[in-house]
């Protein structure tokens, strides 16, 4: 499996290649800013990317921005963050624009080599492996629109987490697939989430689920 690894460390970067290869993947490529990360997506067709979050010029969220690029000009490419920070806004707009094949761990609270293998085995496959401290900062703020649904539009949201569609929500509720429709109308109005298509919404809803 062919790996990226965006990470400006010299010394990290080696270690998370050396460990990587070492453990049945392909490291094809280190770049140390965007601009590197940029072209060796596109020159190495990987399969995962691993990336920091700070970075080159400005220290601030070039890795994040930078996987949300790789990611609308190939969609669906596997990125795990590892970072020492939290970046609220483009962390939530890298999950929104797709949650599968997306991880956020933090670098301090990886205590163990599996556990670090697993959560990129995992994002590869199109898994979501998010730190729960990262959510708890991401869902910081939407603690009050929670409150505001009720007891049906709080099962619905809950199924909506499990990865099920309004039918099999239904279904499981029994209750009507229009019913359904109208709960996770509610839920969106409820949450202030941004008026985008369904999927991204549906991705947001859940984040907030698991912030509960």
């Amino acid at each position: 499996m062919r790996v990226v690894i965006l990470e400006d460390n010299a010394i990290l970067a080696e270690g998370l290649g050396l460990l990587l290869n070492n453990s049945g993947f392909e490291v094809v490529a280190v770049a140390g800013d965007a601009d590197e990360f940029a072209k060796a997506v596109a020159e190495h067709d990987p399969q995962m990317t691993v990336v920091d979050v700070r970075l080159p010029p400005t220290f601030t969220d070039e890795g994040l921005r930078a996987a949300i690029e790789a990611r609308r000009v190939r969609p669906g490419l596997p990125v795990l963050v590892f970072s020492q920070y939290v970046e609220e806004v483009y962390a939530a707009e890298l999950l929104a624009a797709g949650s599968e094949g997306v991880g956020y761990l933090l670098k301090d609270r990886v205590s163990r080599v599996d556990e670090f293998l697993e959560a990129v085995r995992r994002v590869a496959a199109g898994g979501t492996v998010l730190d729960p401290e990262v959510v708890s900062q991401l869902m910081v703020k939407r603690i009050d629109p929670l409150e505001r649904l009720t007891p049906r539009e709080r099962e619905v949201l809950a199924l909506m987490a499990e990865g099920m569609g309004n039918l099999a929500i239904a279904e499981r509720l029994v209750i009507s697939e229009g019913a359904v429709h109208k709960h996770v109308g509610n839920v969106f109005l409820k949450l202030d989430l941004p008026p985008t298509d369904s999927g991204h919404r549906r991705v947001l809803a859940v984040l907030a689920h698991l912030g509960l």
